[in-house]
């Protein structure tokens, strides 16, 4: 960090402080949980099975991150797919903080801006119906719902 500042050699902002599983930020000195490293995207086929992890170990913000990371990387035709994927996690971010609204808000705009994406979906083994269900059921019946799965595994 430069100048005492949370910001990379190149000036961008890097949030130093440590995190709670909500990605909230802890005070600093607070122990947080071990985020994940923000090089360089991951390969699809990483960026999914990474995002899915976070997701099954009920850290979304975590698989934002990696989702984000994957969008920002990809080419064009694609990048709904992964703009909507990021969208729901940070719409289970908003469920796991204890914010309805915006949870139930997040979760449809991801698998609206999905369903946008239908060549991208099926070219990563994406079940766009499937996915919309499980999208629906956490936003109308919030964590008791079953868990997203971004594809087939």
């Amino acid at each position: 960090m430069t100048d005492g500042r949370d910001r990379d050699a190149d000036g961008r902002a890097r949030n130093a402080r440590p995190r709670d599983a909500s990605g909230r930020p802890l005070p600093r000195g607070a122990q947080g949980i071990e985020r994940p490293e923000e090089d360089e995207p991951l390969p699809p086929d990483e960026a999914f099975a990474r995002a899915q992890e976070f997701l099954d170990d009920d850290r979304p913000f975590d698989a934002h991150d990696v989702l984000e990371a994957a969008w920002k990387a990809a080419p064009t035709d694609e990048r709904l797919l992964w703009k909507g994927l990021a969208q729901l996690a940070v719409g289970l971010t908003h469920e796991q903080r204890g914010n309805p609204r915006g949870a139930s808000s997040l979760l449809r705009r991801g698998a609206e801006t999905i369903a946008e994406a239908p060549d991208a979906a099926v070219r990563h083994g994406v079940d766009l119906a499937a996915l919309a269900d499980r999208a629906a059921a956490r936003e109308a019946s919030g964590p008791s719902a079953p868990g997203l799965v971004l594809r087939a595994r």
